[in-house]
């Protein structure tokens, strides 16, 4: 069995990903590594992406590709890379190869992370899900990026409705929408381009998401909105969670959605992540 990595700029992560899915349709793993993202792909040779391919993929974000021969039990060292991870005592989000916690109170989340984005162990994840938890669930709710949908999940078991989830990846879409089947909630997933399509609202935002786009969510906020269901033109969330920053970029997020009417109300950092909660004092429309 072969690994094959391939390390690119963090800044381009997300068009690089998007690039290597439609190489490489079953999954990529991901690390994140600072300033760089690994996306490694398995396969016996032969069944891998030429290096050509992914060398034009990865374009000018391009750092580094490297092969490496993996033992037989790799799935193995695999599967406990993605433990089970307790969030506020309220939230267990697991791997379906994992037992329940089985404690009182604690609602269960299963996340197959066969599609290789994450089971809700990484801190970026972690952190939302805290600050989920400060929060009064209620009304609508709309996950930004969804990836295997975890912050969706979790709004919809908390009490949270309408959920609604949305991704610019096809693989996250369909990963979404099967975990949410997985776990009996009621969650509408859709394939949506943050940067051009109309953004989708809603009474509470998620958006784990890289800086740039982060950004971007930020001075979108202030256009009118259409999708059905959710607020209305120009109106901000009355709360959002952000994530996906790192600890130096948590302010330069802060100032960006301050402009568009949210204010910090909490930040989270766990080594060199960061997470903010941000909300609206006036809330329009």
């Amino acid at each position: 069995m072969i690994r094959l990595a391939l390390r690119v700029r963090r800044a381009d992560a997300e068009v690089v990903l998007a690039e290597l899915l439609e190489l490489a349709p079953n999954g990529v793993e991901e690390t994140d590594e600072g300033d760089v993202v690994e996306y490694a792909v398995y396969g016996a040779p032969g069944e891998l992406p030429a290096l050509p391919a992914l060398e034009a993929a990865a374009g000018g974000a391009l750092v580094e590709i490297a092969t490496t021969e993996v033992s037989d039990d790799w799935f193995d060292g695999w599967k406990r890379f993605h433990a089970p991870v307790l969030v506020g005592e309220r939230l267990h989000v697991r791997p379906p190869w994992t037992e329940p916690l089985g404690a009182p109170g604690v609602d269960e989340i299963v996340i197959d992370p066969g599609q290789a984005f994450g089971t809700g162990a990484h801190a970026t994840t972690r952190m939302c899900l805290e600050l989920l938890l400060e929060l009064e669930p209620g009304g609508s709710f709309a996950d930004l990026g969804c990836g295997s949908g975890v912050l969706a999940i979790a709004a919809a078991k908390l009490g949270w409705e309408p959920v609604a989830a949305f991704d610019h990846e096809a693989a996250a879409v369909d990963a979404a929408r099967e975990n949410a089947a997985v776990n009996g909630v009621a969650v509408e997933v859709a394939r949506a381009d943050l940067r051009r399509e109309p953004l989708p609202r809603a009474d509470t935002v998620a958006a784990n998401l890289l800086r740039p786009l982060l950004l971007a969510v930020a001075e979108r906020l202030r256009e009118p909105a259409v999708a059905p269901g959710h607020r209305g033109a120009s109106s901000p969330p009355g709360a959002l969670v952000a994530g996906g920053l790192l600890r130096a970029e948590a302010g330069e997020a802060a100032a960006a959605f301050a402009a568009a009417g949210l204010r910090e109300a909490q930040r989270r950092e766990s080594g060199d992540w960061a997470a903010l909660l941000l909300v609206c004092d006036d809330r329009r429309g």
